[in-house]
């Protein structure tokens, strides 16, 4: 941008409030008004020059290029009214440009009404030199070559030429404007070819830095990566188009600026019924939203999104699986529920369709697609997959409603599957979906009965993947998101289940200081006094050999808090075994370090109450110092 921005420190804020509100009105007119007030200019210069007496060759050059810039002006008004839905009128270069060109017009006004015929005591007190008419002619030179740079943008699209990158002097102290400028008018009018390579020039330039990607909203550049989203005839187009969307979706304010432009509905429309590269990008898209912004978690929400997202990750996966088949009836109920509700005008015509282009054949480009997705390579399957259970993991993150519908849709029989089948990226991004709707079940009572009751298909397939990870993974990330959702499941599982504690209590000794503290943060669910079954689950812990390994923690802060809040839960509900007294326990409280409680207030009076229960049943002992454990 040419225009040289103005200090913070010499601006008052009621001027800054006037040139905000005097930009908004700008942007709110017609782009044929505000062309009008510059050819109007034009046209007075003109007569000016005519009635010049002075520096008549100075005022004569002076008209010829205002001449030049009127018919480029007309030009650029008859572009405008021309426009069409197809090839709709690009005018944020233009208006700056207008802005421009009308500064310089009116010092050209005022310079040439000088040079009329004056008194002689006004032309002493008003002296003009050529220096002013030079300075004056290299900004009219500077609005024609603004101008001339405008007009080529559009004749370069609209002959299907492709995307300038001349500079033009508005943009010479910003050269990515005019790049930003060219690439989105290829956009509105350029051939479908020249679109797509604008498509990945914005995203390469919204990819390099955060200032780039608010330009490119700021110039306008969403609605036309979102129309050329929804360019079905072309996989090339939408993966282009997802692409600079996506890059620029890493922060809220854009991500809500692709909300505004009525971005969700789109894309969830393209995810529906696209190819599979095109919803690979497509759902990268809705995790990158979901991440950045709560407000796209609701909205995507609201356009069902879900059920597709589900639909896909379960690709080619309830085949050859048994225990899955319920799950492949329950969709294709709720599909043909979906069919129904389309029937009525509840769903937006086509979802419905787009739903069920998994399961059922048909004349519907869902179905056309379905042929080409069996026919695809593995490695294009996986991505897709990947990238659909990113998604549901972000859509997921701190979100009861998200995670609610996810069950809904038997989202947790396929995570399960996809868990215990799949590895790498694919299995841990499953497992950290699960991990979002388990803590989300912790957290909402309601969700955690209804969806994981001990006779549930879906909770025990759940479970049981988790159990293995657990206890066969040699992979911390994956065993600590497995042992995370074993706790917040801790208040599901009756005093029978002791199937899920022994792994915990066998994460007590692993070599990872984190997957030891995870384990030990976990059991602590298990043992707390809001689980109403505290009592039986601490004395399971403790059959297991936990005391033991609690007793030999050492390390890092976090693991010694976690392990010293669980103990004090085993003390204050089973004080009298055996195991406690053995291990020192009262010893190792009267030890713990200080700073460890000073930084956890509640293991004060957490330490005291186990004291207290210990000392009860181990009066004998209560006076000694057991070496020190924590």
């Amino acid at each position: 941008m040419a225009t040289k921005p103005t200090s913070t420190a010499t601006t008052s804020v009621p001027q800054k409030l006037q040139s905000q509100k005097h930009a908004i009105t700008e942007q709110e007119k017609r782009i044929e008004e505000v062309l009008s007030f510059p050819i109007l200019l034009s046209d007075q210069i003109s007569e000016a020059v005519k009635e010049s007496e002075s520096f008549k060759f100075e005022c004569s050059e002076v008209g010829k290029k205002v001449e030049r810039l009127c018919q480029m002006l007309r030009s650029a008004a008859r572009l405008a009214s021309s426009t069409t839905a197809v090839a709709p009128f690009y005018d944020r270069p233009l208006r700056r440009i207008a802005t421009e060109v009308s500064k310089n017009l009116e010092k050209s006004l005022s310079l040439v009404k000088k040079c009329r015929r004056r008194s002689i005591l006004r032309r002493v007190v008003i002296i003009v030199s050529a220096t002013e008419f030079r300075k004056l002619l290299g900004l009219l030179d500077s609005s024609v070559a603004d101008m001339t740079w405008f007009l080529s943008i559009f004749e370069a699209g609209g002959a299907g030429g492709g995307i300038s990158l001349t500079l033009p002097p508005i943009a010479s102290n910003d050269p990515i404007i005019s790049w930003v400028w060219s690439f989105i008018a290829s956009l509105h009018m350029g051939q479908l070819q020249d679109r797509i390579e604008a498509a990945n020039e914005l995203a390469s330039l919204a990819k390099d830095n955060d200032r780039n990607k608010q330009i490119i909203v700021e110039e306008g550049g969403i609605l036309p990566l979102l129309k050329l989203l929804k360019d079905s005839s072309s996989t090339e187009a939408q993966m282009a188009a997802a692409s600079a969307l996506h890059n620029l979706a890493n922060d809220g304010e854009r991500v809500r600026a692709i909300i505004d432009s009525s971005g969700v509905p789109i894309i969830v429309q393209v995810l529906g019924d696209s190819s599979m590269k095109a919803q690979t990008m497509v759902a990268t898209l809705v995790a990158s939203m979901a991440e950045h912004c709560h407000l796209a978690q609701e909205d995507f929400a609201r356009e069902n999104v879900i059920r597709p997202l589900v639909t896909l990750l379960s690709f080619d996966l309830f085949m050859d699986d048994t225990r899955l088949k319920i799950g492949k009836q329950s969709i294709h109920s709720i599909i043909q529920i979906n069919k129904e509700m389309e029937k009525k005008n509840l769903y937006k015509p086509g979802f419905g369709s787009s739903l069920s282009m998994h399961y059922s054949e048909g004349s519907s480009k869902g179905g056309n697609h379905r042929k080409d997705r069996e026919n695809e390579k593995p490695d294009v399957k996986l991505a897709l997959k990947i990238s659909c259970a990113q998604a549901l993991w972000m859509l997921a993150r701190n979100s009861v409603p998200n995670s609610k519908r996810i069950t809904e849709t038997k989202g947790l029989l396929c995570l399960a599957k996809l868990v215990e089948t799949e590895e790498g990226e694919l299995q841990y991004k499953c497992l950290m979906t699960i991990m979002e709707i388990t803590a989300a079940a912790e957290s909402n009572p309601d969700l955690r009965m209804a969806t994981f009751k001990t006779n549930s298909p879906a909770a025990k397939a759940v479970v049981d993947q988790l159990l293995r990870v657990i206890k066969d993974s040699n992979n911390p990330r994956l065993q600590i998101a497995a042992i995370r959702s074993i706790g917040s499941l801790a208040k599901t599982f009756p005093a029978r289940e002791t199937r899920v504690i022994r792994p915990l209590v066998e994460q007590l000794r692993h070599n990872n200081q984190d997957v030891m503290a995870e384990a030990a943060r976990s059991l602590g669910k298990f043992a707390c006094p809001e689980n109403f079954l505290c009592v039986e689950h601490t004395k399971t812990i403790i059959d297991f050999g936990g005391v033991p390994h609690l007793m030999k923690l050492r390390g890092n802060e976090k693991m010694q808090s976690h392990g010293l809040i669980l103990i004090c839960y085993l003390a204050i509900h089973d004080g009298k075994n055996e195991d406690l007294e053995r291990a020192g326990v009262l010893g190792a409280f009267e030890g713990v370090d200080r700073t460890v409680i000073a930084q956890h207030p509640e293991l004060k009076e957490l330490i005291s109450q186990a004291i207290y229960h210990l000392s009860v049943f181990h009066q004998s002992h209560s006076g000694l110092l057991a070496q020190r454990q924590f």
